[in-house]
């Protein structure tokens, strides 16, 4: 397989730098859309927001039908260990923008959160976007 500089991001509609994060991403939109049934225009990627004074990026944002936030998605480096540190990255963003889910990847291990009355319950099935409305 042939690696090139640059892969179409579908959701920001250009063409972006190939790196190995970004490849993560792409291939998780992709899950999104064809294995979740995510439409594409109900998803954001590297949606930036606020907290207090800091700016943050989040890798990709699922949207109900009412333009609210659903889920979270942190895309890391196939590398890079899923540790409680990034789960508690991805669950301090989610706080912020008060998403129902949480999914953190590094395209070989991907781990999806549900939030409950109780915090943070770990799903052992990936929900349909219709099921997360």
């Amino acid at each position: 397989m042939v690696q090139t500089d640059y892969v179409w991001d579908p959701l920001r509609r250009k063409s972006v730098k190939n790196t190995p994060e970004e490849a993560v991403r792409q291939w998780f939109i992709s899950v999104l859309h064809e294995g979740m049934h995510v439409p594409e225009h109900m998803m954001g990627s590297e949606v930036a927001f606020r907290r207090g004074a800091k700016e943050y990026r989040a890798d990709i944002v699922v949207y109900s039908r009412q333009a609210r936030p659903l889920m979270l998605v942190e895309c890391k480096r196939p590398e890079v260990s899923l540790s409680q540190e990034v789960v508690d990255q991805a669950i301090r963003y989610c706080n912020e923008l008060e998403v129902k889910y949480i999914a953190i990847t590094n395209g070989e291990k991907t781990f999806l959160f549900q939030r409950t009355e109780d915090g943070w319950q770990f799903m052992q099935k990936a929900p349909l976007w219709e099921e997360m409305i």
